[in-house]
């Protein structure tokens, strides 16, 4: 095994992130019906608030204040309680990704784990829990409680810290964010696997040093 340690992101590289699924869970307890027009107006605010975020601008509270305040306003209610709420569906909608479960049995016992993530910290422990995910890591480090977001140098390192500082060249970062995830491993010195289930086109100065289009194809490359 190359790898001593293997760093996984979590939404769309073990679990499946399906937001509209889970806000229309989350409205539909609420008695409203939520729309696909209603989360094409909900992304517009979302989506460049987590490019913010990414960039440090603004704190995961903000961005959690900010995409829910017109409904909060509507359902009179707070953001936080939304948050909650959106947070507790996705919970329930929860599932992995084709191969999640057999990738981590295979790498159990030779690599160790963990796991780097900008999603939120109340999804975390119950997602892992409920998939059954919990013991394969070691560690998850979560952009919310360290304070700043990958691809942030400052998360690498701080998840880097908490394993012990092993040697650089014996950790692999897995994730399908290019910019996050990819750019932020190889800024940090660490090598890369880009999980690209759509065949989307990588940007030209991206060079992952692995990609593959499920994690089926990265057990085969990491136990080859």
């Amino acid at each position: 095994m190359k790898y001593d340690w293997i760093l996984f992101d979590a939404d769309e590289t073990l679990f499946h992130f399906d937001a509209f699924k889970g806000m229309q869970l989350m409205f539909s307890r609420k008695g409203v019906d939520f729309t696909e027009q209603d989360y094409a107006v909900y992304q517009e605010v979302n989506k460049p608030l987590w490019v913010d975020y990414q960039n440090g601008d603004i704190t995961a509270h903000q961005l959690k204040h900010t995409r829910f305040e017109s409904w909060a306003e509507k359902l009179n209610t707070t953001t936080a309680e939304l948050n909650s709420a959106f947070l507790e569906a996705m919970a329930d909608i929860c599932t992995l990704l084709p191969g999640a479960k057999e990738l981590m049995e295979a790498l159990s016992g030779k690599a160790r784990m963990g796991i780097i993530t900008n999603g939120f910290t109340e999804l975390q422990a119950i997602r892992l829990e409920r998939t059954g995910m919990t013991d394969y890591f070691e560690h998850v480090v979560i952009s919310e409680e360290v304070g700043i977001a990958k691809p942030d140098l400052g998360i690498f390192s701080h998840a880097l810290e908490r394993m012990g500082n092993p040697c650089k060249s014996k950790v692999l970062m897995v994730g399908d964010n290019p910019d996050s995830d990819i750019l932020g491993g190889l800024n940090f010195g660490i090598e890369t696997c880009w999980l690209n289930t759509s065949d989307n086109l990588a940007p030209k100065e991206l060079k992952p040093h692995y990609t593959v289009n499920s994690l089926h194809q990265l057990k085969n490359i990491l136990l080859s």
